[in-house]
């Protein structure tokens, strides 16, 4: 994976090239620093090929993967002054991987070419999954492969279309690389240059959120650019699965999907429940204009983007419930969202329906349904403890934010942020501000909460059980 890697870093040191910028030297020594790094984990590990890899080599291998990749890839901006502390590089970093897009930059545009480029495409791996692109091209891990593959996958999946781990993987990859190309050359036609069109593809497809400007998206004021990166952000919180039979000739599949229309219907009644807030309140202008933030804010969010076209704290306590609560929501399994994800939602909805039913019919048996299938008893529980640690686990984490000196309005939104992967949060640290005047402890909290979001929770918590190493 680090070998894997060096070859992305040097995409960014081929752009630096380009520019002819001071971060050419940062980043040349970061690269040999990775590859250095790989080549000898390869060689510790060369003899183990026959080793066939577990549940728990899985999750361990992906936890390690980030971590360790965050902190290998805060090098650039460490080596290169760009960001003077450890803290907010591996913050930084730890954010691009996640596809978070909470930052601790106050003048972006004053980075260099080759350092921008590479912190976008930090997050255009982590959007896909560093592994999940490790299991296409690198098909060496054996019999491990699909255990990494499900432990950075983790929660409702649709089934496999392929009987092997790296097709599937290949395929992902596929749709992912095409959707990324096309969106370039949209951007492009619009009033971005190349070099901004490739980075806000990386972020967009991503559900990433970082950008080359100060004012993100806003700086072009192009209602283009908006609705195309609005298309995008939507598209980026489908299931991947789904897209790749939409591009394969099958796009029944994708309408047939429940999880899709309730994601779809959702997201519809936000934005006009936002639309009819924002015209109400004479808070954005005419009709289009209103439709327009509500809509870019709304999928923006929803899609754990991240990316901003207006400042939603003046909008009031009414958005900002709506805002947290699709941050907690989030969208499909199978996307590069973060969040609950639409799949458990729906599925704790039918569950509670069944609940209330059985209050008047004890005896019925009423399965929960998903796609006309019977969903068993076994995942509707997993489900239901998945949320239960979610919430739990948010609650824990304002706590300690609060405990560290960060205000009430900004732990609740800086946590929910967090650990749905989404950026920009409540109060001091909402779209047009940034992350750079947190206390370090939370920053490495929030860091943590990254991750653990990214991966879904469980993949990273049960490391920390000590049963997980009892042999």
């Amino acid at each position: 994976m680090f070998i894997l890697e060096t070859f992305f870093m040097l995409m960014a040191l081929a752009v630096s090239f380009i520019y002819k910028e001071g971060d050419f030297y940062p980043l040349l020594i970061s690269c040999a620093i990775l590859f250095a790094a790989g080549i000898s984990f390869y060689l510790i590990g060369r003899r183990a090929n026959e080793f066939a890899a577990g549940r728990r080599e899985g999750m361990l291998v992906v936890t390690l993967t980030w971590t360790l990749l965050s902190l290998f890839g805060m090098l650039p901006f460490y080596l290169g002054g760009y960001i003077n502390n450890i803290t907010d590089a591996y913050f930084e970093t730890m954010s691009g991987f996640t596809t978070t897009g909470a930052s601790v930059l106050t003048n972006i545009e004053a980075l260099p070419h080759g350092i921008l480029f590479w912190r976008s495409l930090t997050q255009w791996q982590g959007g896909i999954g560093v592994v999940v692109f490790t299991v296409a091209l690198l098909p060496i891990f054996g019999g491990g492969a699909s255990q990494m593959f499900d432990a950075e996958t983790t929660g409702i999946t649709h089934e496999r279309f392929r009987p092997r781990v790296t097709q599937v993987a290949k395929r992902l990859s596929g749709v992912y690389i095409l959707l990324t190309i096309v969106l370039i050359g949209l951007l492009w036609l619009g009033p971005m240059n190349i070099y901004d069109a490739v980075n806000h593809a990386l972020t967009t497809v991503s559900t990433g959120g970082y950008s080359t400007k100060n004012a993100s998206v806003a700086f072009w004021d192009s209602s283009y650019i908006e609705y195309i990166v609005i298309i995008f952000m939507f598209i980026g919180s489908v299931n991947m699965t789904l897209l790749y039979f939409v591009f394969n000739g099958k796009p029944v599949k994708l309408f047939r999907d429940e999880e899709f229309r309730w994601f779809f219907f959702f997201v519809l009644i936000v934005v006009g429940i936002t639309t009819a807030w924002l015209l109400y309140n004479n808070m954005a202008g005419d009709m289009e204009n209103s439709f327009r933030k509500a809509a870019f804010q709304v999928v923006s969010i929803i899609s754990s983007t991240g990316f901003a076209t207006a400042d939603y704290i003046p909008w009031g306590p009414f958005f900002w419930l709506i805002a947290i609560t699709i941050m907690f929501v989030g969208g499909c399994a199978g996307s590069t969202s973060g969040g609950l994800k639409m799949g458990r939602f729906v599925i704790l909805n039918k569950n509670l329906s069944n609940a209330f039913l059985k209050q008047t019919h004890p005896n019925a048996i009423l399965p929960v349904r998903m796609n006309g299938h019977v969903v068993s008893a076994d995942i509707v529980h997993r489900i239901l403890a998945f949320a239960f640690v979610y919430i739990a686990l948010i609650l824990a984490s304002c706590l300690i934010l609060m405990l560290d000196g960060v205000g009430f309005e900004e732990s609740i939104g800086a946590t929910v942020s967090a650990i749905s992967n989404v950026g920009p949060g409540l109060g001091k640290l909402g779209p047009i501000n940034n992350y750079a005047e947190v206390p370090v402890v939370s920053k490495w909290f929030l860091a943590f909460l990254m991750m653990v979001g990214r991966l879904e929770i469980f993949t990273v918590l049960t490391i920390l059980l000590p049963g997980f190493w009892k042999r």
